[in-house]
């Protein structure tokens, strides 16, 4: 019995599974343009897509009635404004072939076939994996130009800024300080995060296209260089379109020696027995592999981790660290373990500092600037990475 339900799934499978959206080129009058269409639901066709000129997302719905597919742009604004609308019909090789109209009844041709891709993206390993995971943003991402923006020396090292001009997203890359191998690691990491956040832009602008332009907004800071650490710290502030404008850190913390990403537990451990790790399987860019599942790590963070730091902090700074009473003037309570669970982190040469997360209405609360963990407090709780760190 348990042999035939493993074969009806198995066989099952395919006709569960959804196909992943197809990729197009082609021209609209005489521009070249770039179409993603999700095809899964006849009913409830999704898409995207941009000029090759411009790149911003336009996004598309509709419907597809047979080999005739209907689609309007832009995102509903439930007050009826009229829309543009593609009219399509498939062609003989795979693509699409019909006509774009405008609310004014401007009308011009459109002509899409599927996308043709390289099999490699030469010298930049994070393009040559979206080839193949996600084609629509590599075609948007490989053919925008870096300016180069200024040079400095940080802490020893040789740092060159770089900038996508459209976005105004930048990061550095290390020019220098280290060996050559483990630099070229170091910096496709790097060169991965930025064409990131160029994306996240991207998705922002097309979620706040309802309501015309969003706004994402970035502070890139390199914390800490040192022969075994790269820490950067990368905070956002962005208006996409949500009920509220949002903020967030969400640091690079790499280990220079082979330029993996660092984890807390690789850095620090107070449980029992070996230090456990577990890595956010979502980032395309990180590697890595989990030794215990999500529960086990909450868990630790919860009864071992959160109580730990409070003790450490409130021993470092026992004023911002008291409970807030009627007469405070916040409500920011820094003693509550919680808020200590899963913070963001980075190194810096007095320690790591550590970001607390809070319930949305005590946002503000986040982001204090005296929340930095000395290096004292470490020593004895190595976690698995073993680091020689000098202060």
């Amino acid at each position: 019995m348990k042999l035939l339900i493993w074969l009806i799934a198995l066989f099952s499978l395919p006709a569960l599974a959804e196909e992943p959206p197809v990729v197009y080129s082609g021209t609209l009058g005489k521009t070249n343009i770039v179409v993603e269409l999700d095809l899964n639901k006849p009913d409830e066709v999704t898409g995207r897509y941009f000029y090759q000129k411009y790149r911003l997302d336009l996004p598309l719905n509709g419907s597809l009635d047979g080999q005739d597919l209907k689609l309007q742009e832009g995102l509903d604004d439930f007050d009826d404004t009229p829309r543009p609308e593609l009219s399509l019909t498939k062609t003989e090789n795979g693509g699409w072939q019909g006509s774009w109209t405008d609310p004014k009844g401007k009308t011009l041709p459109v002509t899409l076939q599927p996308a043709q891709l390289p099999a490699t993206a030469a010298d930049d390993s994070y393009l040559s994996s979206l080839i193949h995971i996600d084609p629509y943003e590599y075609l948007r991402l490989s053919a925008l130009q870096l300016k180069a923006g200024k040079s400095e020396n940080l802490m020893g090292y040789q740092l060159q800024w770089w900038t996508e001009p459209q976005s105004k997203i930048s990061l550095f890359e290390i020019v220098s300080g280290y060996p050559e191998a483990g630099l070229q690691a170091i910096n496709q990491k790097l060169r991965a995060r930025l064409w990131q956040e160029v994306s996240s832009w991207h998705a922002c602008m097309l979620g706040a296209s309802r309501f015309g332009q969003g706004e994402y907004q970035q502070t890139v800071t390199p914390e800490y260089l040192s022969p075994e650490v790269v820490s950067v710290s990368v905070f956002t502030s962005y208006d996409c379109g949500g009920a509220h404008p949002d903020f967030g850190e969400a640091p690079v913390n790499l280990n220079a020696k082979n330029a993996e990403t660092l984890t807390l537990e690789d850095v620090v451990w107070v449980g029992d027995g070996a230090p456990s790790h577990y890595l956010n399987a979502e980032d395309r860019a990180l590697t890595g592999k989990n030794d215990v599942d999500f529960d086990t790590f909450a868990q630790y963070r919860a009864k071992k981790w959160a109580p730990w730091l409070v003790k450490q902090l409130t021993a470092a700074y026992p004023q911002q660290m008291q409970k807030p009473t009627d007469e405070s003037e916040d409500d920011c309570d820094y003693s509550d373990p919680s808020v200590w669970q899963f913070p963001a982190w980075y190194f810096t040469p007095q320690g790591l500092y550590f970001d607390p997360t809070f319930a949305r209405v005590l946002r503000s609360c986040e982001g204090p600037e005296w929340s930095v963990l000395p290096w004292s407090a470490i020593k004895g709780h190595a976690g698995s990475t073993p680091l020689s760190l000098t202060h």
